[in-house]
Formats: structure tokens, sequence, C-alpha cells
């Protein structure tokens, strides 16, 4: 839910010319040129101005033994005849476009008469970094000039040197596979050796006494929600990680600013320490990501520079049809704030790719990080007709089951996308690729792995979102107002037109399945394979916990943990929406039913239900679940405006447990039953919640946090404290602590449900085993006995 933010300390006047100066710079960032064209026609150049003075000397180096495994030994593509080549033109590719648009910035705030203002109206309007934009953006100019010794030139050089990016000399594959790939499949093996200590730890067990085929497969996901969901999810896995739970999990996932926090655990920074990663962020989310004087210094001061800048050549200056945008941007400013540590020197440039979080994995003794981001497919409808300007019913319902959202998983080994059944290793995103093969230049070698904070951008895009998500932010605000009635109405009416339209266009890397239509499932949408682009954005706009990817067949997982700081819990119910994809794709196990209590439970709510089992396709199926989530949002948020909080309301902590068995009927199964509701007041009661979660029939059982206030914390209340708004970037240390103290209340007041439904789980899977074992041992028994006879008879 929007709300309006507090303004922090750089008092009225600063606030006021920091969204003045943002302007100027936005708006000369606004230039619509396409970035991605590589011809000439069409477009004048300015005369001067250029930062590029010539394409640096390609010299072809041998590469060493890549150091990136497990995975294929790099291969150098010089000679293949079926791989892809790839040039850039200096003067009129991505590059040149880049080199553009930083001198129209420099050059419109340069134009700026500050002489000319008065000493009161520049001390009214302007804080006294603002005189000082033109020079730290001549600096920047200066430094991303070609020249020889510019930092830029610098960045191109190395990016070009096997020894420092050894992926350039690997030749990359697209894998079009449902299967999880070898590295993944292999990580689960070793990871088993540590959740089996962990587990033995966890729950007061002799380890001797622990069959590895018995420990629970523990999944942990936090959701979206900006820096909300970072300090708040870091709390909850900080909790997680003192009680013993943590080190139990063998998958994490993240949305949004749930993804930021896993790729700042895995790196330099955070240490693998949730309390070393609180830490970092006291010191550094206290100033806004972006603060001119700040993000400024950084991007042309030492050795921040380079570090912050080095993906930006690389991307820009590598691949001509690449596309720098708004988001981009943002992924750098996120980086600045998140990736640089106090004291601003000791940048370690291994954060800075995905893949280098494998040497984390390497020994099993994490989790394996699941990042989340989605493509909007918004299909092509007919033109309407001359007469009328109407649309023929048959294209609305094509368009309305066609504009859904495709996941897209990355993974320290690979990106891969569920509906495209395909995907490429991590160490090659950001390569363009062409019928299956990545492109390579013109000396053997491609471009380096896109740099993290470009996915950083990707991953928190929140404000990419449609028109009508946007709308959904502010209606609880304006509501209120005089004429909303009618206006909601009427946009209600649009909402099919509102939910195609990005205000701002997504962030893109290039598009790996060009060329492979015939190769892919024919539910695959027809529009991926029109650009060499795709367009993905932050995966909260379809749900807000990352549970799709952790159902995944494969990952096995028994027991799924959800920390969920969204805004607006309740009546997004972000829960309740993984029913209707358990349901099209045939997953045995999911608590039908689970999340907030749906005030609809009729018939005509059940139908509804198996229409969406029944869908053909994914993309029919996303339509059907966008109207039932939108239908169940609007009743769940009449029945908050006009009811207290009930019985059957979720509480801090929350355990359900699905079933395997096949459906009997067509008739609707009851939904599942949520366990521990009386736990709070007899902690010690509930031998019936066991009962259910130890059942051989049992499926996954899961555990849902949502953060919600506490009374033994006042004062602090998600939806009501200006500070944890989704849209605000600056938390004091004092903030922090409120946050850290509602999530830490929070995690105790179910920590002991959550140690039970595991330990029931892993007693449920221990019985399976040895169930098995002796029928394995009777059946032996028996055939031996055929085959030798009972030898007791015959004595």
């Amino acid at each position: 839910m929007y709300r309006f933010l507090r303004v922090r300390p750089w008092s009225h006047h600063r606030a006021l010319s920091l969204v003045l100066g943002s302007s100027v710079v936005y708006g000369a960032w606004l230039d619509r040129r396409a970035i991605a064209n590589d011809s000439k026609d069409g477009r004048s150049w300015p005369k001067t101005g250029r930062l590029i003075v010539q394409e640096p000397p390609l010299q072809a180096k041998v590469p060493p033994a890549s150091p990136i495994e497990p995975g294929p030994s790099p291969t150098t593509a010089s000679g293949d005849d079926d791989v892809p080549l790839f040039e850039a033109d200096p003067d009129t590719g991505a590059w040149g476009s880049l080199s553009d648009r930083l001198e129209n910035a420099r050059a419109a705030l340069a134009a700026i008469r500050w002489s000319r203002m008065t000493n009161d109206l520049a001390d009214f309007l302007l804080p006294e970094w603002a005189q000082d934009l033109p020079t730290y953006f001549a600096k920047l100019q200066r430094e991303l000039n070609m020249a020889p010794g510019s930092l830029a030139q610098e960045i191109w050089e190395e990016a070009q040197d096997p020894s420092l990016n050894p992926e350039i000399a690997r030749l990359a594959k697209v894998r079009i596979s449902k299967d999880l790939c070898v590295e993944e499949t292999l990580f689960q093996q070793r990871r088993k050796r540590y959740t089996t200590r962990a587990l033995a730890k966890y729950l007061n067990i002799p380890v001797d006494d622990v069959d590895p085929e018995d420990v629970p497969t523990i999944a942990m996901c936090g959701s979206g929600g900006g820096l909300r969901a970072l300090v708040a999810g870091t709390s909850s896995y900080h909790s997680a990680q003192e009680a013993g739970l943590y080190d139990c999990v063998t998958y994490t996932a993240g949305v949004s600013g749930s993804c930021w926090l896993q790729a700042l655990y895995y790196s330099s920074i955070g240490k693998q320490n949730f309390g070393t990663l609180l830490n970092h962020l006291k010191r550094r989310i206290g100033t806004h990501i972006a603060y001119p004087p700040s993000a400024l210094g950084l991007l042309t001061t030492a050795p921040t520079n380079k570090f912050l800048l080095s993906g930006v050549v690389e991307k820009v200056k590598g691949d001509p049809t690449a596309q720098f945008g708004l988001v981009d941007i943002y992924g750098i400013l996120l980086a600045a704030r998140l990736f640089v540590p106090r004291g601003e020197l000791a940048v370690d440039s291994r954060n800075l790719k995905l893949s280098n979080q494998q040497a984390y994995l390497k020994s099993g003794a994490h989790p394996l990080p699941i990042y989340t981001a989605v493509r909007h497919e918004i299909p092509v409808e007919e033109r309407k007709s001359k007469d009328r300007g109407a649309v023929s019913q048959a294209t609305e319902e094509r368009a309305k089951q066609e504009s859904w959202f495709q996941w897209f998983e990355s993974t320290p080994y690979e990106l891969w996308s569920e509906e495209l059944e395909a995907g490429i290793p991590s160490w090659s995103v950001g390569r363009p690729f062409r019928d299956g093969t990545g492109a390579v230049r013109e000396n053997g070698y491609s471009v380096p792995e896109l740099h993290l904070p470009f996915m950083l951008g990707i991953w928190g895009s929140a404000f990419c979102a449609t028109l009508s998500h946007y709308y959904k932010e502010i209606r609880p605000v304006v509501k209120g107002l005089v004429g909303f009635g009618g206006i909601n109405d009427m946009l209600e009416e649009k909402n099919d037109e509102l939910v195609k339209v990005h205000p701002i266009e997504p962030a893109a890397i290039p598009n790996y399945v060009l060329g492979l239509e015939d190769q892919l499932p024919h539910t695959a949408a027809k529009g991926i394979f029109k650009s060499d682009q795709l367009e993905l954005a932050d995966a909260g706009m379809s749900n807000n916990l990352p549970i799709y990817p952790l159902l995944r067949p494969g990952r096995g997982v028994d027991v799924l943990i959800a920390f969920d700081a969204s805004a607006d819990i309740k009546t997004e119910n972000w829960l309740s929406v993984a029913d209707g994809y358990a349901r099209q794709r045939g997953i045995k196990g999911w608590p039908l039913g689970a999340g907030w209590p749906k005030p609809d439970t009729s018939k005509t709510a059940s139908a509804e239900e198996l229409e969406i089992a029944e869908a053909a396709s994914p993309q029919e199926a996303a339509g059907k679940i966008a109207d039932a989530r939108e239908a169940n949002r609007d009743a769940l948020t009449h029945a908050a405006g006009s009811t207290t909080n009930s019985a059957s309301d979720l509480t801090h902590c929350n355990v359900w447990v699905g079933t395997t068995l096949e459906r009997a009927s067509d008739a609707e199964p009851p939904p599942s039953k949520r366990l521990f509701t009386s736990f709070s007041s007899s902690p010690a009661s509930g031998p019936d919640e066991d009962w259910h979660l130890m059942r051989p029939d049992a499926g996954i059982a899961v555990v849902y946090f949502p953060f919600l206030p506490n009374p033994s914390v006042s004062g602090v209340d998600p939806n009501t404290s200006d500070f944890m708004s989704t849209w605000n970037f600056i938390y004091s240390a004092e903030d922090i602590d409120q946050v850290v103290s509602l999530a830490r209340a929070n995690f105790r007041e179910g920590e002991e449900q959550v140690k039970r439904t595991v330990r029931a789980v892993y007693e449920r899977k221990k019985c399976r085993r040895q169930e098995r074992e002796r029928s394995e041992r009777e059946r032996r028994w028996r055939q031996h006995w055929k085959r030798e006879g009972d030898h007791f008879l015959g004595s």
C-alpha cells in the first residue's frame, strides 16, 4: 500500500533540489532514440561531444584453465563455422548512444547559470552540492572516454582478458530440458551431507541415528517489498540461523528486496552471516541511493568508479544491440549503496558476478539461492474495425489469456524458464545467442558475464509495473476522495488495457532463445521469438512470494517456510495465488486453500478453481488466476473494511500440510486444514497436528510468517509506520532496530511450531523408508524361499 514518506535529514530545500536536479538529468536521458539501432539510417549524431576516440586493437591471448567449476572445459570459438559472430560499430551502436546521452546530461547541467541566482534563492532551492554537478558529470564523461589511459579503455582491455574473465573463452549453449542442470544435482548431494548433521543438532538427535534419506528438503523464501523486505527478511533469516534452522535449509528463494538479501549474503560483504549483514545495512542504507553527492562521488572516485562502471562498459561497448535505461541506472545506484562497504575502499570485484557465488556452494555448506524475474507477454491484438472501432470478443478473450507473466529463475549455475523449458549457464548471461549458441567477437572471445548490479535492478524493478499495478497501489489511499466510486468503476472497466501498459520500460538482456521456436514447447509465447532482447522485471508483479521455483520437479521440497513482508499481505493473499499454479501443473502435495481465509467459499468459487486446473496452457491459466485473484482481493478488502480480526484470521506463524492422494472424483477437495491454531494458548497441545503431518499421504508442509504487528513490540506497525513503505529508500539505524525487533518477535511466536513441523516430516520420511526397507527384505526373502525352498522343512 502506498504511503507518503517523511522527509529525511537534508531538509525541505535539499529534498526539493534533489528532485529538480534529478529531473534535469532524467530529462536528458529521456532522449528516446533507439539505443539498440546500429544502422546509420535515420540518425543524426552530434558533431561534437563524442566520447569514443578509437577502437583499441584486439589482442588474442591464450586462455588458461577456467576456474568456474563444475562445467565443461573452456572452449574458444575461433574457427567454428557454427558459432555466430557479432561486432560493435563504435559510432552507431549502444556505446554511441550512451555517449550522447551522457553528453546531453552534462550540457543540460552546464547550461544552468548558477551565478545569476541570488544567494537567498540559491540557498532555498539549491544545496551546496548542486553547483558541483557539472564537474561531476564532466569527470564521469572523461572517465568513459575511450581515449588511451581512460578508465573505460582500461575496463575494456580487461574485459577481453580471459585470465581475468575466464567465461569469455567458453562456448555457451542453450540447454533445452525440464530437468535440473547437472551442477544443481551435484549440489543437492553435497548439501545433504551438511543438512543431515544440521538436522541432528536442530532436533537434538544423535547424528549417527539420522539416515540422510530421512532428512527433509527444506526451502526458505522471502517476499518482495524493497528495503522493508531486505531488512525484515535479513532479521527473520538471522533468527532462523541462530535457532539452527537455517543450516537445515537446502534452497532459498527471493523476490525483489529478498533477492538483494541473497546477493549480499553470498558476497564478501555479508560473509554468509546475517548478523554481519545487518550491521552492514545499518552503516549503508541511512543515505538515499540517489543522493547525488554520494552516488556521483562513488562513480567518479577510485576504486569504486571502476567497480561500478565496469559492467556498464562491458555491456554497452560489448554488444551493439544492448539496451541501457533507467532500470540499469537504478541497479548501479543500488550496488553503490549495498555492495560498497563502509570506508568505500575495500570493494571486491568477485561480488560482481552471480556465477562467482558457486564458490560458496562448492562444499555444500550453504543453501542454493534462487533469484526471480518475470517477462510480461502482451499479445498483438487485431486492428479495430474501421466502422465501429470495436474489438471482437474472441480477440479480447485471446488477449486476456495471453497477457501473462513468464517466470525466469537465476541461480549461480543457470538462468532458466519453466515456460520455455530452456536455460543458459549463468556465466553466459549478457552475450547474444543465435540458434542455441552464444555469439563471439572476431577475436574468438565473447563478452563477460552481465554484472550483478544490472540484475539487482531487474529483480527489484517494481516501478516497471503496469498502470493496473500502480492503481492498485494507490487505491487504498484515494478511495476516500469524493467521486472515487465513479473513477474506480471506470478504471476497473479499463483494467484489461491498463494491465498491458508499462510507463517505464523494463530492463533487458540478450534473448537466448532466438531461432529455437521449433525446439521449444508449443505453449511458449510466440512474441518472445521476435525480439533480440528479453525484457525482465520484478517478479512481484506476478506473485510477491517466489513459490513457483520451489515447486519445480526435481527439487523435492518437503517443507516450505515463507517470510512475507509484502504490503497489504492480507488483501493480496500471495500464498493463495499458488493454488492455481499447483492445480494447473498437477503438483501433488500442495496444501490447497493455504493463505488468508477467503470470504467466498461457495460452489461458484470452487468451479472457478477447477476451471483453472483444467486450463489448456499456462497462458490460459494465468488469465484465470488473475481474474480469481482480483475478485478475491476485492472481497478481502471489503471484509477488512467491515469487520475486525476474527478467529479465522492468520497469526504470526501458520502451518498447512497438503496431501498426495489422487482426487477420486470431480468434486472439489476440502481446503487443507491449518494446524496449531490453538498453539498460542496451549503450546504443549496438538497431537492431532503432528498426526496430520506424519500421515503416509501427507504432502508439502507450508509454514507462513506474515509480517504483522506484535504486541511485544510497541509502536511498530508495517501497515502504518511511514519508513516501512516499499518506496522508502532510507532506513536509519533506529528504523532497522525496530524492524529487527518485530521480525525477531514474530519468529519467536512460531519457533516451536516450526521445529515440531520439521520433526514430524522427518519422522514421516523415516517411517516411509523403514516400511520400504521392510517390504524389500520380505520380497528378497520370498524370492530366496522360492529358489532355495524351506530348509527347516527339508531337514
